[in-house]
């Protein structure tokens, strides 16, 4: 586990790339003044670590965030995803360009699958990932992103990726928080030395409502936010909250003057299915 001192402690790669333990996440911010200034407010509260992706259609906002935050591109960690339409080895290439111009960098620090079976390619997923993951793999290469992985991938899905895999995914993004430990995905991450990401630590807010972490919060004298993004930390796992409420960034980055105990954590990892489970990547719509 990572010294838990800041947000500027980091995990190492299976590559030897660092990055940032907690990351600040874009999904469901509004493109436009809004994703700007929470990205802008984020890097000013000590975020070194953004998280988005061509799915969100905010890429060019959160650009002028990190151009706004006044910040040099080589002190912050920047991830992108590619999404479902542009898999196959050619659009993923041509992808990774449309994110670098919207985003206005030269390079990413990770660069992630978002869905390892879209709708588009449910026929042939496995041969299309290949060539996807090809793509991936020369794009590194080529110093256009650092770092490279996927997100919403099962055991399955990434055996299927080491068929033909000459680099291991160094990440998996996953839905990740009290709700849904997913330890069968987890275990796997862990035996290839691929660092779990946690998506929506904070169960996209349901998990506020939870009486026992609510109480446990409260004797910690901490936010039901703080408690679980700090056990998603203790766990080894890196959390992406997001917030588009200067109060509330800042408030998620004050994990590390506690610890949380082992019985505590026990009681935390108990609360399965509390706030939602993680979709079934073979049956969504998209």
């Amino acid at each position: 586990m990572a010294d838990l001192n800041s947000l500027e402690d980091t995990y190492t790669l299976s590559n030897g790339v660092e990055i940032p333990i907690v990351g600040f996440g874009t999904w469901q911010t509004p493109d436009g003044e809004v994703a700007k200034q929470s990205v802008k407010t984020a890097i000013e509260a000590g975020y070194r670590h953004i998280d988005t992706a061509a799915a969100y259609g905010n890429e060019d906002s959160v650009g002028e965030g990190i151009k706004a935050s006044g910040i040099k591109r080589d002190d912050l960690f920047l991830t992108t995803k590619l999404w479902n339409d542009d898999h196959g080895y050619d659009s993923t290439i041509k992808a990774m360009d449309h994110s670098l111009k919207e985003l206005d960098v030269d390079y990413v620090d990770l660069y992630l699958i978002h869905w390892p079976n879209p709708v588009k390619f449910r026929d042939n997923w496995q041969e299309v990932n290949a060539e996807t993951w090809r793509a991936m793999e020369d794009l590194l290469e080529s110093g256009k992103t650092r770092a490279i992985g996927v997100s919403n991938f099962r055991g399955e899905h990434l055996n299927e990726l080491m068929q033909t895999a000459n680099v291991t995914p160094m990440v998996n993004q996953i839905f990740l928080n009290p709700s849904d430990l997913q330890p069968d995905v987890v275990d796997y991450n862990n035996e290839y030395n691929i660092l779990s990401e946690a998506y929506s630590p904070l169960g996209t807010g349901k998990i506020f409502q939870v009486p026992e972490l609510q109480e446990m919060a409260k004797r910690y004298n901490k936010s039901v936010a703080q408690l679980v993004l700090r056990w998603s930390l203790q766990l080894g796992f890196l959390p992406l909250p997001k917030s588009v409420h200067a109060d509330r960034i800042k408030e998620n980055t004050q994990l590390f003057d506690f610890e949380i105990s082992d019985d505590d954590m026990k009681t935390i990892d108990g609360l399965h299915g509390v706030a939602g489970l993680a979709t079934d990547p073979d049956t969504t719509d998209f």
